[in-house]
């Protein structure tokens, strides 16, 4: 299946830049901005070209009795975002488990435009202590973008000091989120 994906990506003229952190056995791929539901496909082909199995969390609305399957299928992990849940703990303790795991979040949370990223990826990641991986979604050159490789210290907003400056450097309409750092330089704590 791995083979339709990655024509299909390249058919419909993406490519990918940057460097690929190959070598990681697990890892959190931050994936932004998320406009579209094409972007759910992209992601299937980039995955398939760069040779990377990784599942991903999707809402769990997506995974009702008829489409569970597929979506399972291609590697994804339910989430009740209408359910106060420990999902930070829940994917520590996947990746403690696994001894090679990769899983993508995309931390707008949606496809609307959104004053604030959801913080969960970065908790996620320090819990189980593996690093980040920022990809970005650069729809006006149609190329999936590789950033560097975070390893959480704790030191929040030293953290994600390179979240924010790589998002600014994908082209693509910039949400409220990324607008407001450009404009202040500020990283809001979480709550």
């Amino acid at each position: 299946m791995n083979w339709l994906f990655s024509l299909l990506y390249r058919l419909a003229g993406w490519s990918t830049r940057g460097y690929v952190p190959k070598g990681l056995k697990k890892a959190i791929w931050v994936v932004a901005p998320h406009w579209n539901n094409w972007d759910f496909f992209v992601g299937l082909g980039v995955r398939a070209v760069i040779g990377i199995y990784i599942g991903y969390l999707g809402k769990s609305t997506l995974f009702k009795w008829y489409s569970a399957w597929f979506f399972r299928g291609l590697g994804g992990y339910p989430v009740n975002r209408t359910q106060s849940t420990n999902l930070v703990d829940s994917v520590a303790e996947t990746f403690q488990k696994n001894e090679s795991i990769h899983i993508a979040v995309a931390p707008e949370g949606t496809r609307s435009n959104v004053s604030k990223l959801k913080t969960g990826f970065y908790f996620m990641a320090l819990k189980a202590q593996v690093p980040i991986v920022l990809v970005g979604f650069d729809l006006t050159r149609k190329c999936v973008v590789f950033g560097d490789v975070i390893y959480p210290t704790g030191n929040y907003v030293k953290d994600m000091k390179p979240v924010y400056d790589f998002y600014l450097t994908i082209q693509s309409p910039k949400k409220e989120w990324l607008q407001n750092y450009e404009q202040t330089g500020e990283i809001p704590l979480p709550k």
